[in-house]
C-alpha cells in the first residue's frame, strides 16, 4: 500500500493523508481546509491533488475545521463514500461546516462587491448546499468500535483528549495473507486539562502518522494558567480597558468559559461583563452539553454543584450581529471571547479593529496560530499590523497563554507515546507541525530510541 501526505505536510494546518491499497481502493485520513495567506489558501483548496470521486472513504480524526473543513469541497467535486467519525464530531461538524460554507459565500460576495460585480471572476469554495449535502455522507461510530471503511480495513477510534469527539485512529489492513497496522494519532490532547477526558493509549502499530505542533517546546504548567488569567481580567479592568480573546469556537471557547465560571464562583473574578460573540460557538456550547459521556471524571464531579458550567451571571452569549456591533460601541471594561482563534476570519477581526491602537487593552492569545496569520504577527509582537486591508498599529498589551493549548506539548507527546511497542514500530512520520518543530521534535524521539522517524513533504508518498 502507499501512504502520500497532502496536507499538514511541514505545516500545521490542511490535514490530509491519502492511503492506497493494492486493490485499488483509497481511504483519505481527515480533509481539512488550508489555513494560510488567502491567495495560497485559495489555490491549494481548490486544487485537490486527486480525482474526488476516486476516494472511497474518509476517516476523520475530528472536527476542527483544518481537518474536516474541506470536506464540502471534495463533495462537490465528486466524492459520495463515507465519511467516518465518532458520535461527537458529526454533531459539531454539522455546525461547523455550515458556518464554514456561510463564510465561503459572505467572501465570495464581498469579492464580487469590490470587483464590482464581475461575477465570473470569483470563484466559490463550496457553498451551503454542498456543506448540507456532505452531512448526509456521515457514519457515526464510537470509541473503541470496531468499524470497515472498505473490505479488508478494520478501524478503530479511540479519545485522543483534544476537542469533544477527537480520536486517534487505528487501522488494521488486510493484504496479501498478512495483517498491517497503521497509527494517526490526529491531534493529541493534554492530560489533566478541565472537561475531557485524558487521551487513551493507541495500539501498536507498525507505521505511524503523529502530530508535532508543539516539538521542542513545554508549556506553562495548567495550575498557573487560571491565576494568569484573573491577573491579566483585572489588570486590565483596573485601566479601563478590554480584554479580547480570539479563541477557537470549539474547545477553546468552552475551556476559556469554564475557567471564568470556576472564579465567578469563587469570588475571583472583577464585576464586568463577559460576552462570546460568536454564533459558532453558542451552538459548539449546546453541543458539548450533549455530550458528558466526554467529560472528564473532573468535570462530572464540578456538575453536581454547578449544572451550567458554560453559563454564569455576568456571562452573555451573543449571536445577532447588531449585538456584536453594539459592543464596539460601548467603552466600559470587558471580556470578549470571539471567533476565529488564528485572528483570520469572524467577528474578532472588528473587536481588534477597533482595541488594537488601545494600550488599556489586551490581547490574549490562548491557541496556536500558523505562520502568515494575523494571529501570528500578534504574537510575534508586530508594531503594525493590518486588519480588513487597513494598517493599524499594535498597541495593546499582548499575553501569549499556551497553558490554555489543546495540544500536548513535547514531554506529553513523548509520555503518550511511549507504551508503544517500538520495536514493532518501523517508521514514525511526523505532520502538523512548523518544520523547525519537527526537526525539534524529531530529535526527541531518536534520542527516545525511534528508530526511523521521518518529515514528509507536501505531495511526497512512501510505500508501506
Amino acid at each position: 500500500m502507499r501512504l502520500t501526505f497532502w496536507g499538514a505536510a511541514r505545516t500545521v494546518t490542511g490535514s490530509m493523508h491519502l492511503l492506497e491499497l493494492d486493490d485499488g481502493r483509497r481511504l483519505l485520513l481527515d480533509c481539512g481546509l488550508y489555513q494560510g495567506r488567502r491567495a495560497d489558501a485559495f489555490r491549494i483548496n481548490s486544487e485537490l491533488p486527486f480525482p474526488a470521486s476516486s476516494i472511497d472513504a474518509v476517516v476523520l480524526s475530528h472536527a476542527h475545521i483544518d481537518h474536516s473543513g474541506l470536506l464540502p469541497r471534495l463533495y462537490r467535486d465528486g466524492f459520495r463514500g463515507r465519511i467516518w467519525a465518532t458520535h461527537a464530531t458529526y454533531d459539531l461538524c454539522a455546525i461547523m461546516l455550515l458556518d464554514s460554507a456561510h463564510i465561503q459565500e459572505k467572501d465570495a460576495e464581498w469579492l464580487r462587491r469590490r470587483r464590482r460585480g464581475r461575477r465570473s471572476e470569483v470563484e466559490l469554495l463550496y457553498s451551503m448546499a454542498d456543506a448540507e449535502h456532505v452531512l448526509d455522507l456521515f457514519v457515526a461510530a464510537g470509541y473503541r468500535q470496531i468499524f470497515s471503511p472498505v473490505p479488508g480495513v478494520r478501524v478503530e477510534f479511540r479519545d485522543a483528549g483534544h476537542i469533544l469527539g477527537s480520536a486517534t485512529v487505528h487501522l488494521q489492513i488486510d493484504e496479501h495473507g498478512t495483517t498491517k497496522r497503521l497509527g494517526f494519532t490526529g491531534d493529541v490532547g493534554r492530560p489533566d486539562r478541565p472537561i475531557l477526558r485524558d487521551p487513551q493509549t493507541m495500539a501498536d502499530c507498525d507505521w505511524l502518522i503523529c502530530e508535532s505542533t508543539y516539538g521542542g517546546k513545554t508549556h506553562e504548567p495548567r495550575d498557573r494558567a487560571q491565576a494568569r488569567l484573573e491577573k491579566v481580567v483585572a489588570e486590565t479592568s483596573s485601566r479601563g480597558g478590554r480584554v479580547l480573546i480570539p479563541a477557537f469556537a470549539v474547545g477553546r471557547t468552552q475551556e476559556i468559559v469554564h475557567a471564568l465560571d470556576q472564579l465567578s464562583r469563587q469570588g475571583r473574578l472583577p464585576r464586568i461583563p463577559v460576552f462570546v460573540d460568536s454564533p459558532l460557538a453558542v451552538s459548539a456550547t449546546s453541543v458539548y452539553q450533549l455530550h458528558p459521556e466526554c467529560f472528564d471524571r473532573e468535570m462530572h464531579e464540578y456538575l453536581r454543584t454547578d449544572p451550567d458550567p458554560f453559563g454564569f451571571e455576568q456571562l452573555t452569549y451573543i449571536r445577532d450581529a447588531a449585538d456584536s456591533k453594539k459592543l464596539n460601541e460601548s467603552r466600559i471594561p470587558m471580556v470578549i471571547i470571539s471567533a476565529s482563534g488564528m485572528c483570520e476570519a469572524g467577528r474578532i477581526l472588528h473587536h481588534l479593529k477597533n482595541g488594537i491602537e488601545d494600550p488599556r487593552n489586551t490581547i490574549m492569545i490562548v491557541g496556536f496560530c500558523a505562520e502568515h496569520t494575523l494571529g501570528r504577527r500578534i504574537v510575534e509582537r508586530s508594531p503594525e499590523v493590518r486588519i480588513f486591508g487597513e494598517p493599524y498599529a499594535l498597541r495593546a498589551q499582548v499575553e501569549v497563554m499556551n497553558s490554555y493549548s489543546a495540544h500536548a506539548d513535547e514531554p506529553e507527546l513523548v509520555e503518550f507515546l511511549a507504551p508503544l511497542d517500538r520495536e514493532r514500530l518501523q517508521r514514525v512520520f511526523l505532520v502538523h507541525g512548523d518544520f523547525e518543530r519537527q526537526q525539534a521534535l524529531k530529535t526527541r524521539l531518536t534520542a527516545e530510541g525511534y528508530a526511523d522517524v521521518q518529515i514528509p513533504e507536501r505531495g511526497e508518498s512512501v510505500t508501506l
